[in-house]
């Protein structure tokens, strides 16, 4: 047996053996041509899909600044609108005469004919 593999085989020249190692190397090229496509599309589909990927991520964060932006300005805006409610009542009680009195006795001890102010001294649970 040894010495049937150290023989070569000599090929046959035949026009039949020629087309199918013709045949068998267009198969050969057309396979890799095919994987190198292959390979080709998915570089390609890769490289968008981490695009997409990193542009969503960003576009996300930046929509979560802004809804905290929102959240801010939404508060800020109901402080707003509660000191606004506030100064609007202020005003209808400014133009009241009695209102008007009040505070000047209270703020520049003002007072009426035979009235006596006493000012107390404020202790602390007053002021809480």
């Amino acid at each position: 047996m040894e010495g049937m593999r150290d023989r070569k085989v000599a090929k046959i020249q035949s026009a039949y053996v020629e087309q199918t190692e013709h045949n068998q190397q267009q198969r050969k090229k057309k396979q890799q041509g095919l994987v190198r496509r292959l390979v080709l599309f998915a570089v390609v589909a890769t490289v968008l899909s981490v695009l997409t990927v990193s542009t969503l991520l960003s576009q996300s964060a930046a929509i979560e600044k802004k809804e905290e932006k929102k959240q801010t300005a939404e508060s800020e805006l109901n402080t707003l609108q509660k000191e606004q409610e506030l100064l609007e009542e202020e005003i209808i009680k400014l133009n009241d005469d009695e209102y008007i009195a009040k505070i000047a006795r209270r703020d520049y001890f003002l007072s009426d004919e035979g009235e006596v102010i006493f000012n107390l001294p404020n202790t602390k649970e007053d002021n809480d």
